[in-house]
């Protein structure tokens, strides 16, 4: 997924140059590596789901279960990847509206069918999965259409698309960055699982049922990341500089803004909310909420910083700086929080300490980030006034 950026920030670059002929081998290049890409994701994802869930201590009591809801779910995969390529593409001329259109028509039929297969034909688990992963074929199918009707540079012609060695090697030098930084976040977060997973069942469906609120909280304020992205790569490529400072206060006070909001409303319906995702007939209900709210008070109240970290990101990515916010997230984010975990949370094993790592990383890495944006800034400054 991260890998799209890179079709995100050169499109967007091509688009603010005007320049038909490379927008135009960059769409296809893209497309044909998002095919590429998702079949060996979800090939390998298949057959590396049931030693995943081992490293992580799952349950052995509901090990079966999860090993065959993520088997099925990366059947779906290569239709994630191509739907997220094809709706970076989009995002990047400035269509915002349709991959959202997209997404919500197949988050719908995701509901639906986990009505008819769950509650209808019974398949619990392997249902919800399947539900989830037709979905996904939806949305890709609905991007890739619209990119095969759409009139202008950015018009995909299955017929040409192919991988273009030198568009390929911009791609790869811009999103594997991007991909890298997702899959070393999942390391951490899977450090972080394993030791939340020692504390027991109870301890494991609360702070499921808590994460899935929280990333309501990160879709909000991710949809900024993509527009300083966009933005900052459109204006660069189009040589106007000075717009640069503008687009990142814009983005720094949108972000707190939405997040602020969101959160607010999370977490003051927090046990409400919390109470749709675990059965009336669970006897352990309360805890269960109540270590949701514990997640909820220590990780989503705190989130907005990690929307500061995603502005950071997304504008130095959008300068073409993409190893940049790789090396100081993966130091502040993943680093420090391994560190925290071994160090901090071993000295003192509860919950509290282990869920507080997660806004000590989000306070450092924006810093980080902000400082490099300030010197990069200065460096594009100078040599604008020299061309």
């Amino acid at each position: 997924v991260g890998i799209s950026t890179g079709a995100n920030v050169l499109v967007a670059n091509f688009y603010g140059q005007r320049d038909a002929r490379g927008m135009e081998r960059c769409v296809h290049c893209s497309m044909g590596l998002s095919a590429v890409m998702g079949v060996f994701v979800g090939i390998a994802g298949f057959f590396l789901s049931t030693p995943m869930l081992q490293l992580m201590n799952t349950d052995p009591d509901v090990l079966p279960l999860a090993s065959l809801y993520l088997r099925i779910y990366f059947l779906g995969i290569p239709a994630t990847v191509v739907y997220n390529f094809g709706a970076a593409i989009l995002r990047a001329i400035g269509d915002t509206d349709r991959p959202l259109m997209f997404l919500f028509l197949s988050g719908v039929i995701n509901v639906i069918l986990n009505l008819v297969l769950v509650i209808v034909f019974h398949l619990d688990v392997a249902g919800v999965a399947i539900a989830t992963a037709v979905s996904q074929y939806v949305a890709a199918t609905l991007v890739v259409l619209c990119l095969v009707r759409s009139e202008g540079a950015y018009r995909l012609k299955i017929r040409e698309i192919r991988i273009h060695k030198d568009m390929l090697k911009l791609v790869v030098k811009i999103g594997i960055p991007a991909g890298l930084q997702s899959m070393i976040f999942s390391l951490s977060n899977v450090t972080i699982q394993s030791a939340i997973n020692s504390f027991g069942y109870v301890t494991m469906a609360g702070n499921s049922a808590a994460s899935n609120l929280d990333g309501f909280i990160y879709i909000a304020m991710n949809s900024v990341y993509h527009a300083a992205l966009c933005f900052t790569s459109q204006n660069l490529g189009a040589r106007k500089i000075e717009r640069l400072g503008k687009i990142f206060r814009s983005c720094v006070l949108l972000v707190i803004l939405i997040g602020m909001v969101v959160t607010a409303v999370i977490y003051l319906l927090g046990p409400q909310l919390l109470s749709l995702y675990i059965s009336n007939a669970d006897a352990d209900r309360d805890a269960v909420i109540a270590v949701g709210m514990v997640r909820l008070t220590y990780v989503g109240l705190p989130y907005v910083l990690c929307g500061l970290m995603e502005v950071g990101s997304g504008v130095l990515r959008g300068l073409g700086r993409s190893w940049l916010p790789l090396i100081i997230s993966v130091m502040g984010a993943c680093v420090l929080r391994i560190i925290w975990i071994y160090t901090v949370f071993a000295a003192d094993p509860t919950l509290e300490v282990l869920y507080l790592s997660y806004p000590v990383s989000w306070f450092v890495t924006p810093l980080a980030h902000f400082t490099a944006l300030i010197f990069v800034h200065r460096k594009l400054k100078k040599q604008h006034i020299l061309a």
